[in-house]
């Protein structure tokens, strides 16, 4: 595929000079659920009137609310490697930096790491390496994936493994697959190319339209999930997200389905980066704000990842306008959570541990969700998407958060927050359909009793 930028362009122009009463307009035909046009879009994009923005941010909280209802995916990232042979203005990882310190895990180091994740209570991880595997080829994050399934800590696992590592040909991804991963995660960084030529100027990532079309060949390939992202900072927003939802519309009309997930990440502080520390499109705290909103209109169906890149009050405003993932108790830098030294690839913003994160959500009315039932059901793909869509995947959705916070709090949570997380699933059962309801009691009895991996 190629990104059109004389359309992006000439929409943006446009978009200028739409009226208060087309932009209500639009968010009136966006509660319907079904997404907004890329004109209107870029519409929603150039608003700056605060009254405007509120009714934006207004309409992205009930899609928010009506899709996803008020449950939040946690994951933790876990890097593996930070040797790199890319040159990145704006990543600590790059080549040329000979001042961070080094290291790959090895696979030992990948389970201790893996373990120090459990028994925070995480199910889920994001399995991260820089664009070099310490001469052992790709099977080095193969044998990675293995070893984060492999670790048991009584009942506790790591039930899903995604990935996020370098584009891949069509032949890898589908040796990529047969390693039961979740999601393949890449972000393109910036869609302008001009801009990314100039930022990437050494190493295989210097290529542009390799790294743009590795969600067509992933899915080509067979993975079910594919992630894409935007580092926002490095050219304008506004491009930026008219050019990904090219992006979108090209998988979805190749491939019937779209990316999975959408990350928002902005560019943090990186050692050795003077870029990073001032980002030539720096975005703001309110267009930020816009920016997860008016995707969350966009594309209400897909997920919205939120890292620990942004600080506690940030991550807060941002559930309500369209987050459905978070990231908690990160480490950027492999071995992190063993407390081994090793340059980490950016600053966190937000430093607390998963169960600070979770008892946070807890006290602001949301429910966080361990859930892996769709990936080990099928439920992925076209499918979750045909689930989706309807708003059959809340009848799921909503009882496999229960199941999986409820063992969260038997096995990993204090006194305090156990009764406040068990208050809130109390409230939420009794917003259930009688049929769901009774089958979501007996289970939650179940996992009172010891059992674990309950879902519908």
């Amino acid at each position: 595929m190629k990104i059109n930028d004389e359309l992006i362009t000439q929409t943006l122009e446009a978009a200028q000079n739409a009226a208060p009463q087309q932009v209500r307009e639009i968010l009136q035909r966006a509660r319907a659920l079904k997404g907004v046009s890329f004109t209107e879009t870029a519409a929603l994009l150039a608003v700056t009137d605060k009254q405007l923005l509120n009714e934006i941010f207004e309409t992205a909280k009930f899609i928010k609310t009506e899709i996803y209802g008020n449950r939040l995916v946690l994951f933790a990232p876990l890097y593996i490697s930070n040797l790199c042979n890319n040159e990145c203005a704006y990543c600590a990882f790059r080549v040329s930096n000979r001042a961070l310190k080094r290291r790959a895990l090895t696979q030992d180091e990948v389970k201790a790491e893996t373990l120090e994740l459990i028994r925070q209570g995480h199910k889920r991880v994001l399995l991260v390496a820089g664009e070099s595997y310490t001469g052992k080829g790709l099977q080095y994050v193969f044998d990675a994936v293995k070893s984060v399934y492999s670790v048991k800590d009584g009942k506790n696992n790591i039930r899903r493994v995604n990935v996020n590592i370098a584009p891949l040909t069509t032949e890898e991804f589908r040796q990529l697959k047969q390693y039961n991963i979740g999601t393949f995660q890449l972000f393109q960084e910036t869609y302008h190319k001009p801009t990314y030529e100039s930022l990437h100027t050494a190493g295989p990532k210097k290529d542009y339209d390799f790294r743009l079309n590795a969600m067509h060949r992933a899915l080509e390939a067979g993975l079910n999930d594919v992630g894409i992202g935007i580092l926002f900072g490095l050219y304008n927003y506004k491009y930026e997200v008219l050019a990904m939802l090219q992006h979108i519309k090209d998988l979805e009309d190749t491939y019937g389905v779209g990316p999975h997930t959408i990350s928002v990440p902005r560019i943090e502080p990186a050692a050795g980066s003077e870029l990073s520390e001032r980002p030539p499109h720096a975005v703001s705290d309110e267009d930020f704000k816009k920016i997860i909103a008016v995707l969350r209109i966009a594309v209400p169906y897909t997920g919205i990842i939120l890292s620990t890149r942004e600080n506690a009050q940030t991550r807060r405003d941002a559930f309500d306008l369209g987050i459905s993932q978070i990231s908690a108790g990160s480490k950027t830098n492999p071995g992190g959570y063993e407390n081994k030294e090793a340059g980490e690839q950016f600053s966190l913003g937000d430093h607390r541990t998963l169960a600070q994160v979770t008892d946070d959500m807890v006290s602001h009315g949301y429910i966080p969700s361990f859930c892996t039932g769709c990936y080990r059901l099928g439920r992925v793909g076209k499918d979750f998407m045909d689930l989706a869509k309807p708003g059959l995947i809340k009848i799921h959705c909503l009882p496999n958060a229960m199941f999986t916070f409820a063992e969260y709090l038997y096995d990993f949570a204090d006194d305090n927050l156990r009764e406040k997380g068990f208050a809130l699933i109390d409230k939420m059962i009794s917003d259930l359909p009688p049929q769901v309801k009774e089958n979501t009691l007996e289970r939650l009895k179940e996992i009172a009793a010891g059992k674990r991996d309950v879902y519908f």
